[in-house]
């Protein structure tokens, strides 16, 4: 269980930059690994990559398409190879399904031919991974992310041997809906399987169980909160019958709960993972499983006794603070009982709240995990694998023993710089 030293979560650790993470034992204590370019560092290295990553990828590049995209721009192959960065040796390969770009390659190539990726990667191929990639203020996705995700999918696969066996029998939602009654029975039905009652605070330890008992594969990590905008990642191997969920630790304590109920309910519906259906149902189960149709009508009826919009607000913000989630969430729930039950709305300014939400951020999930700050690669770990009963990193640890697996490797898979991927790795590897 997790246990707070700050309102709302455990244990420490912080992250002052989202190129720059973790404070290297090697060094002395005011100094931090960072890089301004780790993608060309990565070139000059021994990537060591396990030869079956290699063969998992063979053929999945849409030759076809890739020509015609060429053509259709007057774009040799040689142009092509210098626009990415690469030899024209390497595209050729590509393209005859001898090798398959990286992460970073990949995305650039999606990029450069403007192709999304199911034209970009051959249609059929039954191990293609399945994106559902959440983003701040309902950023749109676009298909170079999906692109980059995807790559990163498909590097993970070599790791799931690694892993720790997983739940062989899931809980699913079986028929998801985002109508209110239909939702509110879920939610009920969840609650009961988790022996909480209809108005108690579900807790971050509930979730992480949920993630564990559906074989879902958390992966922490620090993204940044102003670089990058990602809030989770969705991966899910359907070959591999494996899903891998990468949450972004530089995210606001009061959203990170809602993400992680959010990427729960990608988890109970397999189905409709990548979907735009999938985005609004994980949305609609995550703010009614965080506060339920019971808590709802309790905070509607203590509202409305008051007419003062001021009084109104306080009164949504006490209910927030209690169950650790935003002040807009439990505002929409509410919203969403008295449309449900044809009562008149709360008459504020949804405007206001987003002001005032806003204005009243809580700290950072990293802030409140890690002290004293910056941690070190280990505490990182360690603090990873405690407070989210992760698989992940002894996965990682294994593999890097077993097949001598690179620090070019965690660099891609966690889209991390390189001097973070080699502090890890030498971490990981010891």
């Amino acid at each position: 269980m997790l246990t707070c030293k700050k309102p709302g979560f455990a244990g420490l650790f912080y992250a002052r930059s989202s190129q720059c993470r973790f404070l290297s034992d090697k060094f002395s204590s005011k100094q931090h690994w960072f890089t301004k370019s780790p993608r060309q560092n990565l070139i000059k290295l021994d990537v060591r990559w396990p030869m079956y990553i290699i063969r998992r990828m063979e053929k999945v590049l849409n030759s076809s398409a890739i020509q015609k995209a060429l053509t259709e721009r007057g774009m040799s192959q040689g142009k092509l190879a210098q626009a990415i960065g690469i030899t024209p040796q390497a595209v050729t390969n590509w393209l005859k399904g001898k090798d398959f770009p990286r992460p970073a390659s990949l995305l650039k190539l999606a990029t450069t031919l403007s192709l999304p990726f199911d034209q970009l990667v051959k249609a059929g191929d039954t191990g293609r991974p399945v994106i559902a990639y959440r983003k701040k203020a309902n950023v749109k996705t676009t298909s170079a992310h999906l692109a980059k995700a995807e790559g990163i999918g498909m590097l993970l696969k070599p790791l799931v041997a690694h892993l720790p066996e997983l739940q062989a029998l899931r809980t699913l939602i079986t028929s998801p809906s985002t109508e209110y009654d239909k939702l509110q029975t879920v939610v009920s039905q969840t609650r009961i399987r988790l022996g909480l009652g209809e108005t108690a605070v579900l807790g971050y330890e509930h979730l992480i169980g949920e993630f564990k008992d559906c074989g879902a594969v958390l992966a922490p990590v620090l993204w940044g909160h102003k670089g990058n905008h990602e809030n989770a990642l969705h991966i899910r191997l359907p070959k591999e019958d494996v899903t891998f969920i990468f949450l972004n630790l530089d995210t606001h304590l009061e959203d990170f709960k809602f993400w992680m109920a959010h990427e729960l309910a990608h988890v109970l519906t397999p189905e409709l993972s990548g979907t735009n259906e999938g985005e609004d149902f994980a949305d609609a189960l995550a703010g009614a499983l965080l506060f339920p149709k019971a808590c709802a009508e309790a905070a509607y009826r203590t509202a409305t006794q008051d007419t003062k919009p001021d009084r109104v607000i306080q009164t949504l913000m006490k209910q927030a603070n209690a169950h650790m989630i935003s002040l807009n969430t439990v505002y929409q729930q509410v919203q969403q009982y008295a449309k449900a039950t044809q009562l008149p709305s709360l008459s504020l300014d949804e405007k206001a709240i987003h002001a005032l939400r806003n204005s009243l951020r809580g700290p950072l999930v990293s802030e409140a995990l890690f002290d004293p700050m910056p941690p070190s690669p280990q505490r990182y770990i360690a603090a990873c694998e405690n407070a989210f009963q992760t698989g992940f990193f002894h996965a990682l640890k294994h593999m890097i023993v077993e097949s001598g697996t690179g620090a070019p490797y965690i660099q891609q898979v966690l889209d991390t710089s390189l001097q973070d991927a080699m502090a890890l790795h030498e971490a990981l590897r010891h």
